[in-house]
């Protein structure tokens, strides 16, 4: 028996495939919208006339990255 205080030793009980895939593409499409957004305002920060920096493309390319993993996700599940 366990004190009141401890958490018993117990698998978790499994969660179907269908609900993980739904998260983890929520999540790959939030990540991605987070990386637009820091792409928006490191862009602002810089005058129409310069270039923009470097990390500008990259946070770009990384939400097209996140956004392509979860596309593939919905591929796989059809």
């Amino acid at each position: 028996m366990t004190a009141p205080h401890q958490v018993p030793n117990e698998v978790p009980n499994e969660v179907p495939d269908a609900v993980v895939a739904v998260a983890l593409r929520r999540e790959l499409l939030r990540l991605a919208a987070l990386e637009d957004s820091l792409a928006a305002a490191e862009a602002a920060r810089v005058p129409y006339w310069a270039t923009c920096p470097d990390s500008v493309n990259g946070h770009r390319a990384a939400a097209l990255a996140l956004r392509a993993d979860a596309e593939r996700l919905v591929s796989a599940a059809a």
